[in-house]
């Protein structure tokens, strides 16, 4: 196997974790730009997260009958084109379509490139091997808030998506390029048998008539409505109550990823030491303690803290959830770990949704602080029922 293959794929997420998060810290300065209230602004985020999330619908038989890591080269050459779209965008409404298709694009990488480490790695050596991949993504959705946040307060919000668009160019020839050195086995496709629409529907409902694969799917759809729903409004919060800059405000919540490196270098003892059902628990436990930190903070440091710890029990707790989807269906993972991610971004966009509802209602403190308990709850019922799931399995 190619020693830059799983690199490549953890770039291709980088540039999607940015893809994802750069327009978080851009709202103020979206409502002021385009004179909607931070609700309406807030859409820039739903927008994207329900494309991504309908799309992997699509993409995961796709890289099923294709080719995984293919499909992620040429979905990554389709994002540098949505990305500049969106900095091209001449009105609110177009900016909107534009971060649609930009979700629909980004739908290929993540995902895809998770079932294709579960493709090729042992379960036993998979949790660390997929912590170290996401180092990508934790480092983009870092990168994301800290350039958004650059970008508002130089009041050029355009930038950061060219920029993306760049990264891209450079990920898609090197995926591609690398494709064609791949052994046999890390080019796994199915044979097509039946009309696309007839095996789309078959792969999924083999995925879903499996209770834990339910379990596991309801449970990162509600992760992700809670958390991001609080997540999304960080920024904004520690700009309109403390009177932080938006690079500031940025800055502080980049920390999130310095927590997700954190666990991404030390995944091997924290797995080892408390386990799946473990990290699920104390996960939820910090994500929930960090946000109400957070939401609720007499002063604006806090969030230093809180931010950093909210990273490192998220990604506890979203990588639990992910080693188990990739073993949802192993026969067809690219249905199973896309149906994950589906649930996950559609999660995240009911939940900005919802957030940014109740924002306009009783402010940012109120909305972070629902998505801490939220999370919480989440938390502990998953760890109820991996614990039962595997005292099931020992008799």
């Amino acid at each position: 196997m190619p020693v830059t293959a799983v690199p490549l794929l953890s770039l291709a997420a980088f540039a999607s974790g940015i893809s994802l998060r750069v327009t978080d810290p851009l709202l103020p300065h979206l409502v002021g730009e385009f004179g909607v209230s931070l609700g309406d602004a807030s859409y820039v985020i739903t927008f994207f997260a329900v494309a991504y999330g309908l799309s992997q619908l699509f993409f995961g038989p796709v890289g099923d009958r294709y080719g995984k890591y293919f499909v992620v080269g040429c979905g990554s050459a389709a994002c540098a084109l949505t990305a500049a779209l969106c900095g091209l965008a001449p009105g609110f409404p177009l900016l909107l379509l534009a971060r649609l298709l930009a979700g629909a694009t980004a739908a290929a990488i993540i995902p895809l490139s998770m079932a294709w480490i579960g493709d090729v790695v042992p379960y036993h050596e998979r949790q660390p091997v997929l912590a170290r991949f996401l180092i990508g993504q934790i480092l983009g959705l870092s990168t994301g808030v800290l350039g958004g946040g650059i970008a508002a307060d130089h009041h050029n919000w355009r930038v950061p998506f060219f920029v993306i668009a760049a990264i891209f160019v450079v990920v898609s020839a090197g995926l591609l390029r690398l494709n064609r050195r791949l052994p046999a086995h890390a080019r796994i496709t199915h044979k097509a048998e039946g009309s696309p629409l007839a095996r789309v529907a078959s792969e999924f409902r083999q995925v879903l008539s499996r209770p834990w694969a339910r379990v596991v799917l309801v449970t990162v759809f509600l992760e992700g409505a809670f958390l991001y729903g609080a997540f999304a409004f960080i920024a904004s919060h520690l700009h309109h109550v403390f009177g932080l800059a938006l690079t500031t405000a940025g800055a502080l919540v980049m920390l999130f990823g310095f927590g997700g490196l954190l666990f991404a270098v030390a995944s091997r003892v924290l797995v080892n030491r408390l386990g799946e059902a473990g990290l699920s628990l104390w996960g939820g436990i910090l994500i929930a303690l960090s946000l109400l930190a957070i939401g609720l903070a007499p002063v604006w440091w806090w969030a230093v803290p809180g931010c950093f710890f909210c990273g490192l029990g998220f990604y506890m707790l979203h990588n639990t959830l992910q080693i188990n989807a990739t073993q949802m269906a192993p026969e067809r993972r690219g249905a199973a770990v896309s149906a994950f991610a589906s649930c996950f971004f559609l999660g995240q966009s009911v939940g900005v949704a919802c957030a940014g509802l109740l924002v306009v209602r009783a402010g940012t403190a109120t909305a972070i602080s629902s998505g801490a308990v939220g999370v919480l709850a989440v938390a502990l019922n998953f760890r109820h029922r991996l614990r039962l799931k595997i005292q099931t399995q020992a008799h």
